[in-house]
C-alpha cells in the first residue's frame, strides 16, 4: 500500500483551471494560442441558439515552469485578441453610423414633405420628397462603400496584430520547452 501511495504522489499533477467565453470566430485562435501558454483545452460548449459566444474550459499544471512570464505573455495575447475584435467591429460600426445618419436626414426631409402636403403646399412637398427618397436609398450604397474603405484600411493593421500574436505564442512555446 505504501508503494502505491508513493507512486501516486510521484505522478500527481495539480491543475489550475480557466473558463473563458469567446466569439465563435476566435475559438480556434484561442484554442491554438492558449496551448502555447501550457493550457490544455478540456471542452468548448456551444452557445444557445442566436448567441455568438463559445465557452471554453482550459486546464494547466500548477507547477509549470516560467509561470509568471507565461502569464504576462498570455495577457499580451488576450489584449491583442481584444484589439483585433475591436478593429473587426469598427468596420461595421463606422459604416452603420454613416448609413444611419443619412437615413435619419432622409426621414427628416420626408417629415417636412408630409407637413408640407398637410399644409397644402404641394410644390414644397415634391421638393422635400426628392431628397427624402434619396436619403432612404443612399444608405445602402454608403454602407457598402464605407465598409469596403474601412476594411481596406483596417485589414493590414489586423494582419500586423496577428503577426504579433504569433510572435507572442512562439516566445511562450519556447518557455515551455516544447
Amino acid at each position: 500500500m505504501s508503494e502505491h501511495a508513493n507512486e501516486t504522489k510521484k505522478y500527481f499533477i495539480g491543475y489550475e483551471y480557466r473558463e473563458i467565453t469567446v466569439d465563435r470566430e476566435m475559438e480556434s485562435i484561442y484554442a491554438d494560442g492558449y496551448r502555447n501558454f501550457g493550457w490544455i483545452l478540456e471542452s468548448a460548449s456551444a452557445p444557445l441558439i442566436g448567441l455568438v459566444g463559445v465557452t471554453m474550459k482550459f486546464k494547466r499544471d500548477r507547477r509549470i515552469l516560467n509561470k509568471a512570464e507565461l502569464t504576462r505573455l498570455q495577457r499580451q495575447f488576450d489584449s491583442g485578441i481584444n484589439e483585433i475584435t475591436s478593429m473587426e467591429r469598427s468596420k461595421a460600426s463606422s459604416a452603420s453610423v454613416v448609413a444611419f445618419s443619412v437615413g435619419v436626414i432622409g426621414t427628416a426631409f420626408m417629415a417636412g414633405s408630409v407637413f408640407a402636403v398637410t399644409g397644402g403646399l404641394i410644390p414644397l412637398c415634391i421638393i422635400l420628397a426628392i431628397p427624402a427618397f434619396i436619403g432612404w436609398i443612399l444608405p445602402y450604397f454608403l454602407y457598402n462603400s464605407t465598409y469596403a474603405k474601412k476594411t481596406a484600411k483596417v485589414t493590414p493593421l489586423i494582419e500586423g496584430k496577428y503577426d504579433e500574436l504569433y510572435e507572442i505564442c512562439e516566445r511562450a512555446n519556447g518557455l515551455l520547452g516544447h
